[in-house]
């Protein structure tokens, strides 16, 4: 027979060792649920789908309404001042890329029913590392997700811009306007914006005249070339 003694302390042992068995694969495991791989992205944006979500509720926006979604080029448009005689919608989250369009796509632009959806997205995507491909491959998974529910609904996308801050990665904007050009040319509800052309001064170099301090920003002189080029596609 085992000795009491040996026995409790064979016990005890058995205990502590569960208990430390426990904890460690529980102390693991709670940081990587507060924040996993790919979390943040998901919840990067969420309080600013809320806050739009929220003022539909107090204001219920137009259905079939010209809606304008995408980066800080969008969030920035005073869409009542370029195009006073349209009904118009803003969805634009400064920051965002197009993955985050297509993520928030059945929040932020499926409920209203638009029929025209105009994208401003792509640059921070650029300059956060992506290639022009991954670019090219996000604009067509956006427009396949909104024309499976939206089939008869124009989807207008503006040329990634040309801007002072962003100047180096120019060659590879470009490399994705051109595929996203050449796809829209093919489809007739969709349509290719280009102010890349319109904001390159003599010198080769983007105008600018067009730009907030920041040389990334467009201000009113910027946005007033922009509507003026996308009104032609608001028809």
């Amino acid at each position: 027979m085992i000795d009491r003694t040996v026995a409790i302390r064979l016990v005890i042992l058995t205990v502590l060792a569960g208990s430390v068995g426990g904890l460690g694969p529980q102390s693991a495991a709670q940081p990587q649920a507060a924040g996993g791989p790919g979390q943040a992205n998901t919840d990067k944006w969420e309080k600013s789908i809320a806050a739009f979500e929220k003022s539909d509720q107090a204001n219920r926006p137009p259905q079939q309404a010209l809606l304008f979604v995408g980066s800080s080029s969008i969030r920035g448009w005073d869409l009542n001042a370029s195009f006073p005689d349209r009904r118009t919608i803003n969805r634009g989250f400064g920051g965002s890329e197009l993955a985050d369009v297509i993520r928030y796509a059945d929040r932020i632009i499926l409920p209203y029913n638009p029929r025209v959806v105009v994208v401003y997205a792509g640059d921070n995507d650029i300059a956060h590392g992506k290639s022009a491909a991954t670019v090219f491959a996000d604009y067509q998974r956006l427009t396949r997700k909104i024309h499976a529910a939206l089939p008869e609904t124009r989807i207008v996308f503006i040329a990634i811009k040309p801007s002072l801050k962003r100047w180096k990665l120019v060659a590879e904007m470009r490399h994705a306007n051109e595929q996203i050009r050449k796809m829209a040319a093919q489809h007739a509800h969709l349509d290719y914006v280009d102010i890349d052309t319109p904001m390159i001064g003599e010198d080769g170099k983007p105008r600018g005249e067009l730009f907030k301090q920041d040389g990334l920003h467009l201000n009113r002189q910027g946005y007033a070339l922009w509507a003026k080029r996308i009104r032609p596609y608001l028809r």
